[in-house]
C-alpha cells in the first residue's frame, strides 16, 4: 500500500487515486531563460523515479510538465543581447530537451508553453476581479488580494503578520495590501505583451500554473509537485488563485523534493555556485547521476561535491559488475524466465523492495536492499551456482529499471565509461544524430549545430556524407 507525504497535511498519506488505475501529475517546469542547473536535474529525477513507479504499480499516468517561457528573467536577458525573445525560448527549450533526454527521463505527456496560454490566463483574472478577489492597483497592474481568501498560509505554513512586517519595503501606494501578488503586468508597447481588459501586459507568474492546469486537469488532480523552493510562495498563491477561481479545486497530493547544495549553501546565481547540468553530465553517465539525485531520499536537501558523485559511480558500478557475469547459454535456454519470477530469494527482496518503495519512495532503503542482492548475487557465482545467481540478476536488473538504472549491456556500461566524458552510448549518439538530419532536412540550422556542439564538447566527431553521417570518437 503506497504512502506518500503530502506538503499540506504534513503527514503520510495512503494513495488513493481519483480515477481508478489512472494518476493525473502535473509538475512545474522550468523557466528557459539559461541552461538547466542541477537542481532543475534532481527535482525531475525525483519525479520521474516516481512516474515510473506508478506505472510500474499498473497506473495509467497522464504528465505535464510546463514551460514558462515569459518572465522578467528572459525579458532582462534580451534586452541586455538585444535578441528576440522567442529566440531564447526556442534555444534554451531545445537545450534542455538535450539535458533531460541525456538524463533518460520520460517525456511528459503534455508540455504547455504559458504564451500558449494567454487567452486562458485572461479568463481566470476576469473571473477573480469580477467576484472581488482581485483589484486593478493605482500602477494598472491587477492583484490577487490575499485577505479574499481566508486560508492563505495553509500550504506553507506562513504567518500573515511577519509576511506584511517582511514586505514592508513595497510601495504602500501601489497595492491594497503589502502581501498581495501581481496577476497580470502593464507593459509598455514596446515591449512583449498581450491586449487584455485591463491594458496590455504580460501573466504573473503564478497565475500560469492554475490556467494550465486547470485546462488539461480541470478542478481536481491527484499529484501537484516541484522543488520545495515553489512551496512559497508559488504554488501557496497558485492554491489561493485556483480556488478562489473555482470553490471545487483540490489537488489530493502536493510533493516536494529537496534542494541540492553546495558547500551546505542552497545553489543560486546570486552566490555564483550554480552549476550546469551538462556540465556533470559531461564527467558522468547518465545513471550515476540519476542514482546521485535519489541516494538521499527525495525530501531531504542533498549536497553536491565530486567526492560524492565519485562515490555514487562506484556505486553504479558495483552493481553493473554483479550483473556482468549473467550466464547467456541459461538465458537462450529460457531457463531463468521459468524460474526467476517462483525464486524465493527474488520473492523476498521484491518484497523488501516495494515495502521500501510504498514508504513514499524510501530509495536509500531501496538501494540498500539492491547492495545486498548484488552482495549474493557475487556470493552464487563463487559456489557455481549459476542459475541462482542468474535468477537473481535478472530480479535486480527488473528492480533496478523501475528506479530508471540499469539499463545498460553490462559489458556495454564499462566499455563506454572508462572514459568519463564519454557519458552517451551509441544509442544516444546515432538519436541525435538522426534528430540532427531532421533538423537540416527543415532547415533548422541552430538545432543541427546544437546538436554538433554538444556531441563535440563529448568528444564525438560527426563527418557528413553524400553516404549519410558518421561519428567516431576523438583520439588523444
Amino acid at each position: 500500500m503506497l504512502k506518500i507525504f503530502n506538503t499540506l497535511s504534513k503527514q503520510k498519506e495512503i494513495f488513493k487515486p481519483i480515477h481508478k488505475n489512472k494518476v493525473k501529475i502535473y509538475v512545474c517546469g522550468v523557466t528557459t531563460y539559461d541552461l538547466c542547473h542541477i537542481g532543475h536535474g534532481r527535482t525531475f529525477v525525483i519525479f520521474d523515479l516516481i512516474i515510473r513507479y506508478l506505472k510500474n504499480l499498473g497506473y495509467k499516468v497522464e504528465y505535464i510538465r510546463n514551460i514558462t517561457d515569459i518572465d522578467d528573467k528572459i525579458i532582462n536577458l534580451a534586452n541586455e543581447k538585444n535578441i528576440n525573445i522567442k529566440y531564447i525560448t526556442d534555444k534554451m527549450i531545445s537545450e534542455m530537451q538535450l539535458d533531460f533526454k541525456s538524463l533518460n527521463l520520460l517525456n511528459p505527456d503534455i508540455e504547455p508553453r504559458v504564451t500558449d496560454h494567454i487567452n486562458e490566463i485572461i479568463i481566470i483574472i476576469k473571473n477573480l476581479i469580477k467576484n472581488n478577489y482581485a483589484y486593478i492597483a493605482n500602477n494598472g497592474d491587477v492583484m490577487f488580494s490575499i485577505k479574499s481568501y481566508l486560508h492563505y498560509g495553509q500550504l506553507s505554513r506562513q504567518n500573515l503578520n511577519k509576511l506584511k512586517l517582511q514586505n514592508k519595503k513595497i510601495h504602500f501606494s501601489i497595492k491594497k495590501n503589502y502581501i498581495d501578488f501581481v496577476l497580470w503586468k502593464i507593459s509598455k508597447k514596446k515591449q512583449i505583451g498581450w491586449s487584455s481588459p485591463w491594458g496590455y501586459g504580460r501573466p504573473g507568474w503564478h497565475i500560469e500554473c492554475s490556467a494550465m492546469s486547470h485546462k488539461y486537469f480541470g478542478n481536481c488532480f491527484d499529484i501537484h509537485g516541484g522543488g520545495n523552493d515553489l512551496i512559497f510562495p508559488h504554488h501557496e498563491n497558485e492554491i489561493a488563485q485556483s480556488y478562489c477561481f473555482d470553490k471545487s479545486f483540490h489537488v489530493n497530493y502536493w510533493i516536494h523534493s529537496g534542494m541540492v547544495m553546495i558547500n551546505n549553501k542552497k545553489m543560486s546565481k546570486s552566490l555564483h555556485n550554480s552549476l550546469k547540468l551538462r556540465d556533470i553530465l559531461s564527467k558522468y553517465n547518465n545513471e550515476v547521476i540519476r542514482y546521485f539525485f535519489t541516494s538521499t531520499h527525495y525530501r531531504s536537501p542533498i549536497i553536491y561535491n565530486e567526492n560524492i558523485l565519485k562515490q555514487s559511480e562506484a556505486s553504479i558500478k558495483r552493481l553493473y559488475t554483479s550483473i556482468y557475469y549473467i550466464n547467456d547459454i541459461l538465458l537462450k535456454k529460457n531457463i531463468e524466465y521459468q524460474n526467476y519470477k517462483k525464486d524465493k530469494q527474488n520473492i523476498f527482496f521484491e518484497k523488501k523492495f516495494y515495502e521500501a518503495m510504498n514508504d513514499d519512495f524510501n530509495t536509500p532503503k531501496v538501494y540498500s536492499i539492491l547492495f545486498n542482492m548484488s552482495y549474493q548475487i557475487n556470493i552464487l557465482n563463487n559456489k557455481k551456482k549459476f542459475l541462482y545467481a542468474n535468477n537473481l540478476i535478472l530480479k535486480l536488473k527488473d528492480l533496478g529499471n523501475i528506479l530508471g538504472i540499469l539499463f545498460y549491456n553490462p559489458k556495454n556500461y564499462f566499455k563506454n565509461n572508462n572514459n568519463n566524458s564519454y557519458y552517451f552510448n551509441k544509442y544516444q549518439i546515432e538519436k541525435l544524430i538522426k534528430i540532427r538530419n531532421n533538423a537540416r532536412k527543415n532547415k533548422c540550422w541552430i538545432k543541427a549545430d546544437d546538436i554538433r556542439n554538444l556531441l563535440n564538447n563529448q568528444n564525438i566527431l560527426l563527418e557528413d556524407s553524400q553516404f549519410g553521417t558518421i561519428w567516431k570518437k576523438k583520439t588523444k
